[in-house]
């Protein structure tokens, strides 16, 4: 019985689509997925509403980005 290692979220696709793919929509679906820093009020809150739109859950703020990324800075 050979080992069969699913790689991450990208698991839910099985042997379709090689592994190079499934890699690196493993890797998108994580840094897409993790709390991003809020530009307005700084607090890690902010989460992906669809490709480059980004939702502040604790003081609301809307605002576009990156499509996987906020790629914002933030202020000091």
């Amino acid at each position: 019985m050979s080992g069969k290692k699913k790689i991450g979220s990208a698991g839910r696709y099985g042997s379709r689509y090689g592994k190079k793919v499934r890699k690196l929509v493993s890797n998108i679906e994580k840094i897409q997925k993790k709390r991003h820093i809020c530009p307005r009020c700084d607090m890690p809150y902010v989460k992906w509403l669809s490709a480059g739109v980004w939702n502040c859950s604790k003081c609301y703020t809307k605002f576009a980005g990156g499509a996987w990324t906020t790629i914002i800075q933030r202020r000091k």
